[in-house]
Formats: structure tokens, C-alpha cells, sequence
């Protein structure tokens, strides 16, 4: 990762340390998300992800535009897990509180998503149809890893697989231009 040329992306609100301070804190976030469902302590990413939030939100130079891109992006996300489970793709072990929806602790791994919008994915905003390709394998990707850790279970991995590819090569541009129309980190917007 060129972080020169990221940091100068974000302007002058994003600095190397930043860049890396988003970079490691959203990846401890997912471990924390994941392992913490895995072991029926789902609350605790639940914790680490709105902490997140909260120093992402505070950090913005227009708050309520990218508190607003949390929000509508956790809804966004748990409805499309939520189909998921209703289609009988994927179950989750624990941490449902509605019988057929995806698990509470869902909303704190989207919501550390949505704050990367408009600071480590900024660069990719533009790029609608790599952010496609990006979303197609990043996203059973990283369900796949989930998977392994037994925060999640998939009733037939092919199709589950298929059917994230698919949803995640139109959720990730569609996310990536609701963070543009929404972007709160960058004053000049």
C-alpha cells in the first residue's frame, strides 16, 4: 500500500499515521466482531465498533453526514445478511434476537465497514467497476474467514458463496457512492 499516495488522496484530514490508525483499528474490529460472536460474546465488537464510530464521527469535519453513512449502511447491511438467512445461505450460531434475521452483532461489522468509506476506500470511489470486482471477492472472502473462525455457517457453500459475490459486487459500489454524495470527511465537499 503506497500510503503517500493515499494520504494525499484524503487531503489534508487523513495523514500516514491516520491511514494506518483506520487500517489496523477496522481490521482488530473484525477479529473482535468475529471472534467475539464465535465464542457468544458478540456484544464486545458490538463495543469496539461503535467506539469506532464514535472517533470516526468526532473526527469528521462535517459529523452528521458520515454518522448518517453509518447508519443507512448498517441498515443497508443487515437487511442484505438478513436475506441471506432467509434464503437459507447462511446461519449464524448465535447472536440472532430475531428468529430468520441476521445477528445483532452484524451491525458493528458494517458499521466498522462504513467508516472506511470515506477514509482508507476513499481512492476507490471512482473506480465503480474495480469497487464491483473488489466487492465480488472481498466479500466471500472474508465471510469465508468468518466461516473458519465459526462465527457463521454456510448451509451450501457454492451457492452462498455465488449468491455473496454477487450482492457484495453491488453492495460495495453502491455504498462507495452513498459515502460520496455523504462524504463528511473532506471539507471541500
Amino acid at each position: 500500500m503506497d500510503l503517500t499516495r493515499l494520504s494525499h488522496a484524503f487531503g489534508r484530514r487523513l495523514s500516514k499515521s491516520d491511514a494506518w490508525r483506520y487500517l489496523f483499528l477496522c481490521q482488530a474490529g473484525w477479529f473482535v466482531c468475529v471472534m467475539g460472536a464465535a465464542r457468544g460474546v458478540g456484544w464486545l465488537g458490538v463495543l469496539f465498533a461503535f467506539c469506532m464510530v464514535g472517533y470516526h464521527v468526532a473526527r469528521a469535519a462535517r459529523p452528521w453526514r458520515e454518522a448518517r453513512l453509518v447508519v443507512v449502511t448498517i441498515v443497508v447491511g443487515w437487511i442484505w445478511e438478513s436475506t441471506l438467512v432467509q434464503a437459507g445461505l447462511l446461519v449464524y450460531p448465535n447472536g440472532t434476537l430475531i428468529a430468520g434475521t441476521a445477528p445483532y452483532w452484524m451491525v458493528g461489522l458494517w458499521a466498522l465497514f462504513a467508516v472506511q468509506f470515506n477514509v482508507l476506500l476513499v481512492w476507490l470511489r471512482s473506480r465503480l467497476l474495480l469497487a464491483a470486482a473488489l466487492g465480488a471477492v472481498a466479500g466471500p472472502v472474508s465471510f469465508r474467514a468468518g466461516a473458519a473462525l465459526g462465527a457463521v455457517h454456510f448451509q451450501s457453500t457454492g451457492k452462498a458463496l455465488v449468491a455473496l459475490a454477487f450482492g457484495w459486487s453491488i453492495l460495495l459500489p453502491a455504498c462507495l457512492s452513498l459515502a460520496r454524495h455523504w462524504d463528511g470527511i473532506h471539507a471541500n465537499k
